[in-house]
C-alpha cells in the first residue's frame, strides 16, 4: 500500500445540474378562470352560447325578426293552413296566422315566464338552503322538513292548481309564480351542501374569530364562495321552466286569452295534424331546440365548474 494516499478532488468548474425545479405559471387562475378556459375548446359550449343570444334578443325584440303581426287582424282566413310565401316563410295555421310570426312573438311569453319563475325559485332557494346550512341545529331541520314536503309535491300539478283557483288574475307574474313557487326545494338542497363545505374553511373561522356576526360572514364569505353550482343549476332550471310554462298552456291552464304562446300554439295544432302537421312541427321544435340550448349550457358549465369532472379529461 502507497504511503502517499491520492486525494481526489472535484474541479472547481464542474456544472451543477438542477435536479428539481418548481416551475411557476404567470396565469391567474381561479375556479371561473379554469372554467372559462375550460369552455372556449368547446364547439358545444359556442353553439348552445349562440343559441341562447339568438332566443334572448328575439324575446326582448320582436320586429328585428318579423314585422307580421302575430294575430288579430294580421290573421286572415283565407289563408288556414297555407302553404308558405314569400314574407312567410313557414306558412299559416287554421287561422291564417303566420306561423313564423308566432314562433317570434312566443319567445318572449316562453322565456320571460321562465325567466322570472327561474328568479323566484332560486332566490327561495338559495335563501332556505343558506339558513338552514349555515345555522344548522333547529332551523336546520325546520327548513329541510319543509323543503322536503315541496319537493314531493310536482311543481307542474301545484302551478294546475294554482292557475285554476286564480284563473281571473292569470298574467305572466303569476304563472311564473306558481311555477317558481313550487320548484325550489332542489336548489335549497344544492345551496345547503355547499354552504355546510364552505363554511368549514379557515377564511369563515377568522371572520367570526375578528368580531364579525354570523349573519355578515354568511353573506360576505360564504354565499360567494357557494354560488358555482347554484348558477349551473339555475341555468339548467331556465329549460325546465320554459317547459312548464308551455306545458301549462297546452293544457289550457296558462296565460290563455290573445297571448300567444308555443304552449297554446301546439294544443291548438294537434286537432290538425293530419291537414296541416307543420302548424305542429314549427312551435314544437323552437321549444325543443330553446330547451336542448339552456340545458346543454347548464350541463356544459357544470362540468367546468367541478374540478373532478375536469381532472378526469
Amino acid at each position: 500500500m502507497s504511503s502517499n494516499p491520492t486525494h481526489y478532488v472535484a474541479p472547481a468548474q464542474t456544472e451543477t445540474v438542477v435536479v428539481d425545479q418548481l416551475h411557476l405559471s404567470d396565469k391567474k387562475s381561479n375556479l371561473w378562470l379554469d372554467a372559462w378556459r375550460d369552455l372556449r375548446r368547446r364547439p358545444t359550449f359556442w353553439v348552445s352560447v349562440v343559441l341562447c343570444v339568438v332566443i334572448i334578443v328575439m324575446a326582448a325584440v320582436p320586429n328585428l325578426f318579423t314585422s307580421v303581426g302575430p294575430s288579430g287582424a294580421a290573421c286572415d282566413l283565407a289563408n288556414s293552413n297555407a302553404d308558405a310565401s314569400a314574407g312567410h316563410p313557414l306558412g299559416y295555421n287554421f287561422l291564417g296566422c303566420d306561423i313564423w310570426s308566432r314562433l317570434v312573438h312566443g319567445t318572449r311569453t316562453s322565456v320571460l315566464v321562465g325567466v322570472m319563475a327561474t328568479v323566484i325559485s332560486t332566490v327561495i332557494g338559495v335563501i332556505m338552503g343558506a339558513l338552514a346550512g349555515f345555522y344548522g341545529g333547529f332551523l336546520d331541520s325546520l327548513l329541510s322538513r319543509v323543503g322536503d314536503v315541496f319537493f314531493t309535491i310536482p311543481y307542474i300539478i301545484a302551478a294546475v292548481v294554482v292557475m285554476s283557483v286564480l284563473a281571473d288574475y292569470r298574467n305572466e307574474f303569476v304563472l311564473a309564480l306558481a311555477i317558481g313557487g313550487f320548484s325550489w326545494a332542489s336548489t335549497a338542497r344544492i345551496a345547503r351542501a355547499e354552504v355546510l363545505r364552505v363554511k368549514q374553511s379557515d377564511y369563515v373561522t377568522a371572520s367570526i374569530s375578528i368580531g364579525l356576526s354570523r349573519f355578515r360572514t354568511m353573506l360576505t364569505h360564504v354565499l360567494p364562495n357557494a354560488m358555482a353550482p347554484v348558477i349551473v343549476v339555475t341555468t339548467l332550471s331556465l329549460g325546465t321552466a320554459i317547459v312548464a310554462e308551455s306545458t301549462l298552456s297546452f293544457l289550457g291552464v296558462g296565460l290563455g286569452g290573445a297571448t300567444v304562446s308555443w304552449g297554446a300554439d301546439i294544443s291548438q295544432a294537434q286537432t290538425q295534424i293530419r291537414s296541416a302537421p307543420l302548424a305542429l312541427f314549427w312551435p314544437s321544435l323552437a321549444l325543443t331546440v330553446t330547451v336542448l340550448a339552456f340545458i346543454t349550457l347548464g350541463e356544459l358549465l357544470r362540468d367546468a365548474v367541478d374540478p373532478k369532472s375536469r381532472a378526469q379529461r
